[in-house]
């Protein structure tokens, strides 16, 4: 069985009261800060940069699980080093050279995450699976809140978990989009460690039950 754990995305928090929503994440159940920096390029939207980034770590009490849907990551490596991350995802589509971007990230004391688009296929990570700390697994296109869960994401995270094993790699799989208590269950039964919630938390009455839902997700 794997873990538990729970980040949930800051991009669906309100940024009018960004402070109290990360005072609730602070004293939630929940595991990490999920931070997603889009860049208009790579993805059609444009998120958050450096300064909020900053400020979310002078408050958040939990690692911070930088996801990076921009071209050209490694330009920006020891900026979000300094600026705390824990966890640096970047996109497997978005990098030429792979190897070297997944061991620049982990030589500055970061752990490196690889992340894979709902169109290519975890085959692609036979190389770099067992170098990377994190594959984090699109389960809906990146570049938006909100979207519908792409139910061919179980079969991906079975097969993700397969090469894991075969591969003696100790990498977590976390899974991003249309996250939602119905199917938390099912997620962690196919193999996720990590799921990420939006728009589920934030929506929600009460926040901080819902994480703790999440966390406790047994069946789909």
């Amino acid at each position: 069985m794997g873990q538990h754990l729970v980040a949930p995305s800051l991009l669906s928090a309100d940024f009018l009261n960004l402070g109290r929503d990360i005072e609730m994440i602070n004293q939630s159940q929940a595991d990490w800060f999920h931070l997603d920096v889009m860049d208009g390029v790579f993805v059609p939207n444009i998120s958050f940069g450096m300064p909020v980034i900053k400020a979310i770590h002078k408050i958040a009490k939990k690692p911070l699980d930088v996801h990076l849907m921009i071209v050209q990551p490694e330009r920006y490596f020891e900026t979000f080093r300094d600026l705390g991350a824990t966890y640096l995802s970047i996109h497997i589509e978005a990098v030429t050279h792979l190897h070297r971007a997944v061991h620049q990230i982990r030589e500055m004391g970061m752990k490196a995450g690889v992340v894979l688009n709902p169109h290519t296929s975890v085959s692609l990570l036979e190389e770099i699976i067992a170098d990377v700390d994190l594959v984090l697994l699109m389960s809906v296109n990146p570049g938006f809140g909100g979207q519908k869960f792409i139910e061919a994401t179980y079969d991906k995270i079975s097969k993700l978990k397969k090469l894991i094993t075969e591969k003696n790699s100790g990498a977590l799989i976390e899974v991003d989009g249309g996250v939602d208590l119905q199917n938390a269950g099912k997620l962690f039964l196919a193999g996720a460690d990590v799921l990420v919630a939006g728009n589920t938390v934030f929506s929600s009455t009460d926040p901080a039950e819902t994480i703790k839902k999440l966390k406790e997700a047994i069946t789909g």
